[in-house]
C-alpha cells in the first residue's frame, strides 16, 4: 500500500512539474512575442540592405494594384503582368489623395509616411503606380480615382491651365510632360515644395499647379529665395527647395509643366 501511494506521490509532483514547465514556456513566449516590433523592425532593415546590395527588380509598374505582405514589403498587381513583391525602405517616396493619406478632392499629392501607406493597405489593396530599384520603392504614388479626376479636370479650367492636360487628369507631371502635354503658363502665386525637383505654385483662387524645375531653369531672388547686394540675384536649386519648404510668394514661367523662370515676389 505505501508502495502503491508513493508511485501516486510522484505521479501527481510530475505532473505540476511539467504544468510549471509548460506555463513558464508560454510566457517565455509571450516575453519574445511582446518585443516583435523591435525585431521585426531589424528584419526589415536587414533584408532592405540586402536588397540594396542585390540586383532585384527595377522599373516602374504603373496601374498597379498595392496590396500588403509584411512588415515594410508589399505586392504590387499590374494587368498582363506577374506579381512583384517590393520592399520600401526610409527614403522610399509615398504619395496619397486621399486613401493613403491626403484629401480626395486635392489636385495635389499629398506626401505620406512609411506608417500611413502600412496602415492604408492593411484595409485593402490601393490602386498606386511604384517605382522600384533593386526591389526596393523609390516612389509609390496612389492614383486619383476616376470620379475625382473628373471633378479637379473643372477646376483646372478655371484656374486658367486649360493649355495643360486636364483631359488626361491621371497623368503625373513626369508622364505629361514625357508626352509633351505639361501645362503651360505664367502663375503667381505661393510657391510650396513637394519633393525633390517638384512644387507647386497656386492661383489667386488656392487652385495649386505642380511643375517641376530644371538645370535651365532661372531662379531669381530678390529677398525669399535669396539675396544679394544688388536686388534681384540668381539664386541655386538648393536655396529654393529651403525656402519653398517654407513657402513665399513668386512669379512662375511655366512651359510643358517645367518652369522656365521663378521671380520671388519682392
Amino acid at each position: 500500500m505505501k508502495n502503491r501511494h508513493l508511485r501516486k506521490a510522484v505521479v501527481a509532483t510530475a505532473a505540476i512539474t511539467a504544468g510549471l514547465l509548460m506555463t513558464a514556456c508560454q510566457n517565455g513566449t509571450d516575453d519574445s512575442s511582446s518585443g516583435k516590433s523591435g525585431a521585426d523592425a531589424s528584419a526589415v532593415a536587414e533584408k532592405v540592405s540586402d536588397a540594396k546590395n542585390s540586383k532585384g527588380v527595377s522599373g516602374s509598374f504603373k496601374n498597379g494594384e498595392v496590396t500588403y505582405l509584411a512588415p515594410g514589403k508589399y505586392i504590387v498587381s499590374v494587368p498582363g503582368k506577374d506579381d512583384q513583391q517590393f520592399w520600401v525602405a526610409e527614403d522610399t517616396e509615398v504619395y496619397g489623395v486621399g486613401t493613403i493619406c491626403g484629401e480626395a478632392g486635392s489636385k495635389v499629392d499629398a506626401p505620406c509616411t512609411l506608417d500611413q501607406l502600412e496602415a492604408a493597405i492593411k484595409k485593402g489593396a490601393v490602386n498606386a503606380d511604384v517605382q522600384m530599384k533593386n526591389g526596393i520603392a523609390s516612389l509609390v504614388t496612389e492614383r486619383r480615382a476616376a470620379q475625382q479626376d473628373s471633378g479637379s479636370s473643372g477646376s483646372g479650367s478655371d484656374s486658367g491651365s486649360s493649355s495643360g492636360s486636364d483631359s488626361d487628369s491621371r497623368e503625373t507631371v513626369v508622364e505629361g510632360i514625357d508626352e509633351g502635354k505639361g501645362v503651360n503658363g505664367t502663375w503667381f502665386g505661393n510657391v510650396s515644395y513637394l519633393a525633390p525637383g517638384k512644387y507647386t505654385v497656386s492661383d489667386m483662387k488656392g487652385t495649386e499647379q505642380q511643375f517641376l524645375v530644371a538645370e535651365d531653369t532661372k531662379i531669381l531672388g530678390y529677398d525669399d529665395i535669396c539675396s544679394g547686394e544688388d536686388g534681384e540675384t540668381q539664386c541655386t536649386e538648393d536655396e529654393l527647395e529651403t525656402a519653398a519648404k517654407k513657402g513665399f510668394s513668386a512669379e512662375v514661367v511655366i512651359s510643358n509643366g517645367i518652369a522656365t523662370t521663378i521671380r520671388d515676389d519682392h
